[in-house]
């Protein structure tokens, strides 16, 4: 793992391991080559909003090496979007933080009424979160989570460049906030990767559960008996 100072603030509290870990200027992504795709994505909400409209400037990330980079081919004509890790929304203080989330490093195969629906929704929900007067900063984590009982579909099997990408078959996000008096409160979700009805509470799972789903150990850098209770426990919706 690359030497923390490296990496971004937003890696205050850990980053999970990965075939490649990426430092962006705002995020961070931690990289599968099995997956072609990223493993998890890492940030602190940062949507100070300024007169900064949505980049739409999708693109292959040169970082990663060619036999396991997703390009826009691999998209097109899939019937899946090219859905954000990393919101676009929250990351909207500059020109160039915005540009960055659209690296498809930060892309994950998702179907459209997932993506545009209870993913956009739950983005949403966390903004709100971030803007309460009581939280100093707000940390998020989130990937793609592949069910090993189940078969696995790709996309981009029939263009040329010979990388196909894996669907998942749900996805996770973990938020960590800080308040301002300095106490920690963890919330975590999986989500499958499909359309639904039922609320977003109705997704929410312990922390532990989503280490052991997704394979990872989240926030590794908080220790303690308290860090543990936060982590098993299933909290209410803010």
């Amino acid at each position: 793992m690359p030497d923390s100072q490296v990496l971004g603030r937003e890696s205050r509290y850990g980053t999970p391991a990965a075939d490649q870990i990426m430092t962006n200027r705002h995020y961070t992504i931690g990289y599968s080559y099995y997956f072609r795709q990223a493993k998890w994505a890492l940030e602190i909400v940062d949507p100070d909003l300024m007169d900064i409209e949505r980049a739409d400037n999708f693109r292959p990330d040169y970082r990663v090496p060619e036999i396991f980079r997703a390009d826009l081919a691999d998209y097109r004509n899939s019937d899946f979007d090219r859905g954000h890790l990393v919101a676009s929304a929250n990351q909207r203080e500059t020109d160039l933080q915005n540009s960055e989330t659209f690296l498809l490093s930060n892309m994950s195969p998702q179907l459209p009424q997932f993506n545009r629906k209870i993913w956009k929704k739950l983005e949403e929900e966390v903004r709100r979160l971030d803007r309460k007067p009581s939280i100093s900063e707000t940390y998020v984590i989130c990937g793609p989570i592949f069910d090993f009982d189940k078969a696995t579909t790709a996309i981009g099997a029939e263009d040329n460049n010979g990388v196909s990408l894996p669907i998942p078959h749900a996805y996770f996000k973990s938020i960590l906030t800080e308040n301002t008096r300095g106490t920690l409160h963890m919330w975590s979700f999986i989500l499958p990767n499909k359309g639904t009805r039922q609320t977003i509470d109705s997704f929410l799972v312990p922390t532990t559960q989503v280490e052991r789903y997704a394979g990872i150990k989240l926030w590794e850098r908080l220790e303690g008996s308290k860090v543990q209770r936060e982590k098993s426990r299933v909290r209410r919706m803010w």
